[in-house]
């Protein structure tokens, strides 16, 4: 009697075994799938970044700068004449 009781506990341990396998080999493709998802991302939004650095690069060129302030906003370098030198 307790030989087959000790062969059905040794059973369902065995059981139980392989289903919490099963399951952790479940989870481990769930969270190998997530990371290669957030990869992907991190690399397309290091891509954008990239991007957006060359874009705010060009933009802040001098010669870029200067054509909108003369074309856009009217500024010009002051004259000689205008040009006041303040001595303390």
């Amino acid at each position: 009697m307790i030989r087959v009781m000790l062969i059905v506990a040794l059973l369902g341990a065995i059981i139980a075994t392989a289903l919490l396998v099963v399951r952790n080999r479940h989870q481990h493709r769930q969270a190998f799938s997530e990371l290669t998802r957030l990869e992907k991302a991190r690399d397309e939004l290091n891509i954008e970044f990239g991007r957006l650095q060359l874009e705010q690069a060009t933009w802040a060129e001098s010669n870029r700068v200067d054509q909108v302030a003369r074309l856009r906003l009217g500024m010009a370098f002051p004259r000689t004449e205008d040009t006041v030198v303040v001595r303390r």
